[in-house]
């Protein structure tokens, strides 16, 4: 038949046959893991590291939910229904497993109205109520206690949330949590870095003045946080971010710093996950 066809067209015709012949197989089922984080603003995209956990320490087999929101405490992001959604997304089906990891105490020490709790009752019950409820919803509760304060004072570390920690530590022990013990984690790798290091994982290079304080070993106090930018015009993307200088807050460097903690002490605590986490 080529004979009387171009040959072009014979390829064609060759090739059309052994698609017919080509054998098909269906894909197995999916069996994908499931990680939410639930926290406040040292978890929070741009200002935590939840966002470079996400994006760096897990496998295209995980989905990863960052639901960690700036300002919140165990009592606000109850209140104002954010725990709710995490909730919600934890009792969706198809996945192998779900985790959710819960960190707060930056807030929950405010003084303001809306956030505070009682560090030695409320909180420790509010940490009891979540941990309840993920595994009512048929997840997985990992506590996890809260990044370290950058703050210095003659060379030494102000771990300001170690009291805090301590609360959380508990709640995990008496229940039976996983445990991410990155406020113990942190605070020893700021030590080790010293104030002058330390100031290299904010969100924003320090001033002069901050950054002689940190060489001399005692941190100022914090700025307060610049005003909003002014609104973007046009039709395009109009979300901004304030970034500032202080002890809290991560960057880029920071947050990355700091997740590769968190996935390790992950893996250490929770076995189940060890081959779906990325160094």
């Amino acid at each position: 038949m080529c004979r009387i066809v171009t040959t072009a067209a014979c390829v064609l015709l060759a090739s059309g046959a052994q698609a017919q012949t080509r054998e098909r197989t269906d894909a197995p089922p999916l069996e994908p893991y499931k990680i939410i984080l639930v926290g406040d603003s040292t978890m929070a995209p741009h200002s935590g590291w939840g966002g470079a956990f996400c994006a760096h320490h897990v496998k295209s087999s995980v989905a990863c939910l960052n639901t960690g929101r700036g300002g919140r405490s165990t009592r606000s992001y109850r209140q104002e229904g954010s725990w709710d959604i995490a909730l919600a997304e934890a009792k969706v089906p198809g996945y192998r497993g779900t985790w959710v990891l819960i960190q707060f105490a930056h807030n929950d020490q405010s003084s303001k109205s809306e956030r505070w709790t009682d560090e030695t009752t409320e909180f420790p019950a509010n940490l009891r109520r979540f941990v309840e409820e993920v595994r009512a919803a048929g997840a997985t509760p990992v506590l996890v206690t809260p990044l370290t304060r950058r703050e210095f004072r003659e060379g030494k570390l102000r771990n300001t949330l170690a009291s805090w920690s301590d609360q959380i530590r508990g709640v995990a022990k008496a229940m039976d949590v996983p445990l991410v013990d990155l406020n113990a984690l942190s605070a020893a790798q700021a030590q080790d870095m010293g104030a002058e290091m330390a100031t290299k994982l904010a969100q924003e290079p320090p001033t002069a003045e901050e950054l002689a304080a940190a060489k001399a070993g005692t941190t100022l106090t914090a700025r307060p946080a610049p005003p909003p930018p002014p609104p973007i015009p046009g039709d395009g993307a109009r979300g901004q971010v304030t970034r500032k200088f202080d002890y809290t807050h991560l960057g880029n460097v920071g947050a990355e710093v700091t997740a590769k903690l968190v996935t390790q002490a992950l893996a250490r605590a929770v076995p189940a996950l060890r081959s779906q986490l990325v160094r």
